[in-house]
This record gives structure tokens, C-alpha cells and sequence, in this order.
């Protein structure tokens, strides 16, 4: 009981923002001829935030299965270099690990990786809670919102630009909660070089891959130096 109560206080930011964002994209959804149905199964089985929204543009547009394939690479390539990192977390994950894997968001990314859990709290089973607390508020949040957008006229412009808020939001708390900002750093500068040679549609990949070789070269000289006595943490710099 002590773990999904320490889940679920972790999770109420998460809820907050999932509730409203999901609201926003059954809204978007329904408005382009969708029902709740379609918002219930894509936050059951899709699950993709950001991709959701592109994808209500995918559906309504007609687009091919190549064409969203490659789309839902570009937007979601950021995950593969999550998995890396999370390898050791989730080693002893047991049953729940192909759900761990298939649920992390940015948002679980950041709450899993916001330092340890404390004494009483199991952490296999705060991964797995604070994972499915986050999938059920955002899978209420669009469901609620399909029904309202069904019973309520909505002007759904601007809905698109709310993942991008909560991206920004998440980036600033962890900027404010760190204490050595050179790793954030590191993965701008490159954004924005990538940015600038291969434009705004084609710089997700390059940039995702070049903060990963960034951080592996630059992994020694950023790593916080280690007390006399002191056990090296397998999750630093995570």
C-alpha cells in the first residue's frame, strides 16, 4: 500500500497535465469525426502522446501506412535512447518489463529517473504503478474529452501546441531540480546545430543521435566526482 501511495503523490503533477492534455486530444479527435472509442484504443494501445495528436492529422488526411510509419519514427526516435538508459532500472523488472518498456513516456522518464525511491517503498513495483497511474490519467483524459467534444461545441484551435507546453514544463522542472546543468547543455548546443544543417523537419534523428555520442564521449568528464568511501550509483547521470 505505502508504494502506490508514494506512486501515486509522485504521479499528480503527471495526472494534472495528462488529464487536461488528454482532454485536449479527444477534443481534436472527436471534432475530426472520431468517437471515444477511437480515443480509448489509441491510449490503451497507441499510447504515444505527441504522436497521438500527429496522428488525428494522419487519419483525417488519409496518409499511407509508410508515410505514418515514418512519422512515428521521427516524433518517437527520443524513446530508443530512453530504453538505453533504462536498461539497468528495468533488469529485474520480472513480468511487468514488456509493459515498463512499452509505457514509459517522457513524463514516467522523468518521475522513474528523479532519484531513488525511500526505505518501505518497493521499486520494482513503483516503476510498474507510477507507469499504469500515468496511462489511466491520460487514457481518462481523452476519453472525457471525445465524450465533451461529442456533447459540446469546441474551437480546437492551438489544442495541437499542449504537448510542446508540457515538454517545456517537464524540461524546466528538471532543469530547476538539477544541480549540474552541463548535460542539458550538451543536448541543446547539438539541437541546435542539427537544427540549423538539417531544418526543422529532418533534425530529430541526427540531434537524438548526436547528444547519445555527445554524453558517451563527454560521459567521464561530466560524471559528479565520486567521495572517498563513496559507492558509485549505477543509475548516476541517468
Amino acid at each position: 500500500m505505502k508504494t502506490i501511495q508514494y506512486a501515486f503523490a509522485r504521479t499528480l503533477p503527471v495526472m494534472a497535465g495528462y488529464l487536461v492534455l488528454g482532454l485536449g486530444f479527444g477534443v481534436l479527435l472527436q471534432a475530426n469525426g472520431y468517437g471515444w472509442g477511437w480515443a480509448l484504443a489509441m491510449s490503451v494501445f497507441v499510447y504515444a502522446g505527441s504522436m497521438q495528436y500527429l496522428a488525428v492529422d494522419l487519419l483525417g488526411g488519409g496518409a499511407s501506412l509508410l508515410a505514418a510509419a515514418l512519422m512515428t519514427l521521427t516524433v518517437n526516435a527520443r524513446h530508443l535512447f530512453y530504453g538505453v538508459s533504462m536498461v539497468e532500472r528495468y533488469r529485474d523488472a520480472g513480468p511487468a518489463k514488456p509493459y515498463l518498456i512499452f509505457a514509459l513516456t517522457d513524463e514516467t522518464y522523468s518521475l522513474v529517473c528523479s532519484g531513488e525511491v525511500p526505505d518501505g517503498v518497493d521499486r520494482r513495483r513503483y516503476y510498474f504503478f507510477v507507469s499504469l497511474l500515468d496511462q489511466l490519467y491520460w487514457i481518462a483524459g481523452s476519453v472525457a474529452g471525445a465524450l465533451a467534444g461529442r456533447a459540446l461545441p469546441f474551437d480546437t484551435t492551438g489544442i495541437d501546441f499542449s504537448m510542446t507546453a508540457l515538454f517545456l514544463v517537464v524540461m524546466t522542472d528538471q532543469w530547476r531540480a538539477a544541480c549540474d546543468h552541463r548535460p542539458a547543455l550538451v543536448g541543446l548546443g547539438v539541437s541546435l546545430v542539427c537544427l540549423a544543417a538539417f531544418g526543422p523537419d529532418g533534425f530529430l534523428i541526427p540531434a537524438m543521435a548526436g547528444i547519445t555520442l555527445a554524453l558517451t564521449l563527454l560521459r567521464r568528464a561530466l560524471q559528479p566526482p565520486q567521495r572517498p568511501g563513496e559507492e558509485a550509483d549505477p543509475h548516476a547521470g541517468v
